[in-house]
Protein backbone atom coordinates (compact mmCIF):
# COMPACT_ATOMS: atom_id res chain seq x y z
CA UNK A 1 0.00 0.00 0.00
CA UNK A 2 1.43 3.46 -0.95
CA UNK A 3 2.13 6.32 1.70
CA UNK A 4 2.96 9.92 0.82
CA UNK A 5 6.76 9.00 1.96
CA UNK A 6 6.91 6.33 -1.02
CA UNK A 7 5.12 8.45 -3.13
CA UNK A 8 7.68 11.34 -2.64
CA UNK A 9 10.60 8.70 -3.28
CA UNK A 10 9.50 7.07 -6.45
CA UNK A 11 12.33 8.40 -9.28
CA UNK A 12 11.21 8.32 -13.15
CA UNK A 13 13.07 5.11 -15.00
CA UNK A 14 13.70 5.09 -18.58
CA UNK A 15 9.77 3.93 -19.16
CA UNK A 16 7.06 4.40 -17.43
CA UNK A 17 5.93 2.24 -14.72
CA UNK A 18 3.29 1.30 -12.01
CA UNK A 19 3.18 1.03 -8.42
CA UNK A 20 0.16 -0.55 -6.95
CA UNK A 21 -1.98 0.85 -3.77
CA UNK A 22 -5.05 -0.93 -3.60
CA UNK A 23 -8.34 -1.79 -5.24
CA UNK A 24 -6.91 -1.02 -8.76
CA UNK A 25 -5.64 1.71 -8.04
CA UNK A 26 -2.00 2.74 -8.80
CA UNK A 27 0.28 5.39 -9.25
CA UNK A 28 1.69 5.89 -12.39
CA UNK A 29 5.25 7.08 -12.69
CA UNK A 30 6.03 8.51 -15.89
CA UNK A 31 9.63 9.38 -17.51
CA UNK A 32 8.81 12.76 -17.06
CA UNK A 33 8.35 12.08 -13.15
CA UNK A 34 4.96 12.98 -13.15
CA UNK A 35 3.32 10.75 -11.01
CA UNK A 36 -0.91 10.01 -12.05
CA UNK A 37 -3.33 8.15 -10.05
CA UNK A 38 -5.11 5.52 -12.05
CA UNK A 39 -7.96 3.20 -11.50
CA UNK A 40 -8.14 -0.48 -13.23
CA UNK A 41 -12.02 -1.52 -13.60
CA UNK A 42 -13.69 -4.14 -15.74
CA UNK A 43 -17.36 -3.51 -17.66
CA UNK A 44 -18.73 -5.80 -19.75
CA UNK A 45 -15.76 -7.84 -19.50
CA UNK A 46 -13.54 -5.26 -20.67
CA UNK A 47 -10.34 -4.00 -18.61
CA UNK A 48 -10.92 -0.13 -18.30
CA UNK A 49 -8.80 3.10 -16.90
CA UNK A 50 -10.23 5.50 -15.07
CA UNK A 51 -7.12 8.54 -14.50
CA UNK A 52 -7.85 10.28 -11.12
CA UNK A 53 -5.65 12.81 -11.15
CA UNK A 54 -2.22 13.93 -11.20
CA UNK A 55 -0.15 13.92 -7.39
CA UNK A 56 1.19 17.13 -5.98
CA UNK A 57 0.92 20.42 -4.61
CA UNK A 58 -1.32 21.37 -7.07
CA UNK A 59 -3.08 18.23 -7.49
CA UNK A 60 -4.60 15.45 -6.08
CA UNK A 61 -3.42 14.10 -2.34
CA UNK A 62 -3.27 10.31 -1.86
CA UNK A 63 -5.91 10.19 0.41
CA UNK A 64 -8.20 12.45 -2.19
CA UNK A 65 -7.72 10.04 -4.83
CA UNK A 66 -8.25 6.89 -2.82
CA UNK A 67 -11.79 8.66 -2.13
CA UNK A 68 -11.87 9.33 -5.59
CA UNK A 69 -11.48 5.39 -6.08
CA UNK A 70 -14.40 4.44 -3.58
CA UNK A 71 -16.74 7.17 -4.92
CA UNK A 72 -15.81 5.90 -8.73
CA UNK A 73 -16.84 2.27 -7.76
CA UNK A 74 -20.03 2.95 -6.32
CA UNK A 75 -21.36 4.43 -9.19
Amino acid sequence: MLTDTALKNLKPKGKDYKVSDRDGMYALVKRTGTIVFRLDYRLHGRRETLTIGQYGKDGVSLAEARERCVAARKA
